[in-house]
């Protein structure tokens, strides 16, 4: 028994050794299948109803009949089009949605959550710096966003081509874009949060609480005019003003970067002075 304990060792410690960058890829691929399948079906799914909609009789009409918060926030309008029919049926609110619940649920287990289950000690033990633990599990994390973003934008572009929906490269890129760019940040948030003060529970609550207060200022800007100065400080407005589908590459998507990179730079001396707690 001493030796099969023995070999596990000198197998799972050089791992840890060489890579949490890539252990973390690894430790988390399931859960990053089971959502690409998932989005992907959900792509498919409202592509084959355009057709339906599209060929409904008088459904210009059906649309101006919308209330004008409607039109304001989904762009109704435009879902003649295959490109707006997505854009209102998916880009504007339902994939934003399921991208920040992949980003910040993830954000939250790789560090507060793997404390809470007494892993992440094992991390620290090695001669890996505290910083680089925390930079790996980053880079891993907009990584799955990059990933189920690449899922989202090889499917957009299928659907569209199988069925005539008119989106080009571009404007899928432009759209898939923006879904990354708005999960990494929040998820960033996430795990810096748990890198902080080690509480999973915590380290959702904020970016969840940060994520409803930037759609609120979004949704306020829209239909209030007093809201429309302050509107452009919303993660929200600056990844789904443009379109997103087929918005071009707006200056905001540099404000969606940039958050990024200080919540990054700000998370990574998280784990040097604290206390990590003990399992249980």
């Amino acid at each position: 028994m001493a030796g099969v304990v023995t070999a596990r060792t000198d197998v799972e410690v050089p791992l840890l050794l060489r890579s949490v960058y890539l252990k973390t890829l690894r430790d988390h691929r399931n859960g990053l299948a089971g959502w690409s399948i998932g989005i992907a079906l959900l792509v498919i799914t409202e592509s084959l109803i355009w057709p339906s909609f599209r060929d409904m009789p008088h459904v210009e009409r059906l649309l101006d009949q919308y209330p004008d918060y409607m039109k304001r926030l989904f762009d109704v309008g435009a879902m003649t089009s295959g490109r707006g029919f997505l854009d209102a049926e998916l880009f504007t609110l339902l994939l934003p949605a399921l991208f920040l619940v992949f980003a910040i649920g993830r954000g939250a287990r790789l560090v507060a959550g793997e404390e809470e289950a007494g892993t992440l000690d094992v991390l620290l033990v090695t001669p890996v710096a505290a910083r680089r633990i925390v930079l790996d599990k980053a880079l891993a994390l907009v990584t799955g966003v990059v990933l189920l973003g690449v899922v989202l934008y090889a499917v957009t572009l299928g659907c569209s081509w199988a069925i005539g929906m008119g989106i080009g490269p571009g404007d899928a890129f432009e759209g898939c874009l923006s879904m990354v760019l708005l999960g990494s940040e929040l998820g960033l948030l996430a795990l810096g949060v748990g890198a902080a003060t080690g509480r999973r529970q915590l380290a959702i609550a904020v970016p969840a609480a940060a994520a409803v207060a930037a759609y609120v200022l979004y949704v306020a800007g829209l239909l209030v005019d007093g809201g429309h100065p302050w509107q452009h400080l919303s993660p929200m407005e600056q990844a789904l003003a443009s379109g997103p589908l087929g918005g071009g590459l707006p200056l905001d998507f540099l404000w969606l970067a940039l958050g990024s990179v200080v919540v990054l730079l700000a998370s990574l001396p998280a784990l040097d002075h604290r206390d990590i707690a003990a399992p249980g």
